[in-house]
């Protein structure tokens, strides 16, 4: 996990919170500390001033780490300096007899907030780089390499280590929050103008396709192509392959092509799951609904239907194949010609914007194959 200061999640404005209540109760903390043992100090009228500092400071940092824009590198590599620097002025004022006695530092606990601020900024790693650096101090300051010295420095890496991660899911989680909100917001407004083009265009496409069903000429070509973009707009709306994922997992396309299974279409393919990113595997499937709509369409009822998933090292192919009437080859060249396919346009461009190819091959009264070719360098 990388610097995200610049870029705070919404659930990490409590643990700054949490940091500046930890940092001005360690404060009160080192205050009574310095009152208790201030006697006993090597040059005991150099507390005061110190102690200032780091009241000082903890005013500084409470206001700056409150401004998600202030979070970045500098404020935090000068935290983590100012909190040494207090550190490592115990040597010359506590006195190395008396810290070496036991005598608490004048950082004592206070030094811990920087090492959770930049386990907050910046993960797990930051937090165990701070952690190294001030334990680092510490035990210098401290001159002794007992179990107790190195408690502090062990305490701090578990306590970067466990907010390094709480941070990660917290970011995970509200990437995922968000995630859900979009998809929602999506389904919803699929479902309204699913109803609204239901009720106007749809209806609107039908009746030119019945009333033209039996006129020659123009209005016969009309009434065809009216039935085309029904079927691909109907396709559209309904999403009956383009169900709304989280894009951002991987999903079986076997299972997605599963339920297009029946008595007319035959679907075959590897034995093990076909992973994908799931949108991927969802606008396959989508154009594999789009190829059995234009059958459905097209052909006469109770046309056989194959359809065949190769899942291979480079590339992912699926074939729809049928035996119906076929396409003649002059329509398919008129219909690239003057830019339209119908259904199979809407079939082209999912899997285009795979980076995949599509193949139609098609002789009159023998049938249709639509073959999907996406390689695996285009699925991330």
């Amino acid at each position: 996990m990388g610097y995200s200061g610049a870029k705070p999640s919404g659930l990490q404005a409590p643990l700054w919170r949490a940091i500046a209540v930890f940092r001005i109760a360690a404060l009160v903390y080192v205050a009574i500390l310095v009152v208790r043992n201030v006697g006993h100090y090597q040059r005991p009228m150099l507390a005061w001033p110190v102690l200032a500092v780091t009241a000082a400071w903890t005013v500084v940092t409470t206001y700056a780490y409150a401004d998600p824009s202030r979070r970045k590198p500098p404020l935090l590599v000068t935290d983590l300096l100012i909190t040494m620097a207090v550190m490592a002025s115990s040597v010359w004022i506590v006195g190395r007899a008396a810290l070496e006695s036991g005598r608490p530092t004048l950082a004592v606990a206070w030094h811990v907030a920087p090492v959770i601020a930049w386990a907050v900024a910046g993960g797990r790693r930051w937090g165990i780089t701070a952690a190294l650096a001030m334990g680092a101090t510490d035990l210098a300051v401290r001159a002794h390499y007992d179990q107790a010295a190195f408690t502090g420095t062990v305490l701090m890496l578990l306590a970067a280590t466990a907010v390094g991660y709480l941070v990660g899911l917290a970011e995970t989680s509200q990437a995922r929050l968000q995630r859900a909100i979009e998809l929602e917001a999506t389904a919803r407004e699929r479902e309204r103008l699913g109803r609204d083009i239901h009720d106007s265009v749809l209806q609107v496409l039908a009746l030119v396709k019945r009333r033209g069903a039996g006129l020659d000429g123009e209005a016969g070509e009309i009434a065809r192509l009216a039935g085309e973009q029904e079927a691909a707009l109907r396709t559209l709306v309904t999403g009956r392959a383009a169900t709304v994922v989280d894009d951002r997992a991987n999903a079986d396309l076997m299972t997605l092509l599963g339920p297009y299974a029946s008595a007319n279409v035959s679907i075959a393919g590897p034995a093990a799951a076909v992973r994908l990113p799931s949108r991927t595997a969802g606008e396959i499937a989508a154009a594999v609904a789009a190829a059995l709509d234009n059958v459905a369409e097209h052909c006469a009822p109770g046309t056989k239907v194959w359809i065949l998933v190769e899942d291979e090292p480079a590339q992912v192919t699926v074939s729809v194949r049928d035996d119906g009437c076929g396409i003649a080859p002059e329509r398919l060249a008129e219909a690239s010609a003057q830019g339209r396919l119908g259904v199979a346009q809407s079939i082209q461009g999912r899997i285009v914007d795979l980076r995949g190819t599509v193949r139609i091959n098609s002789v009159p009264e023998e049938g249709t194959e639509v073959e999907f070719i996406v390689p695996r360098s285009s699925i991330s």
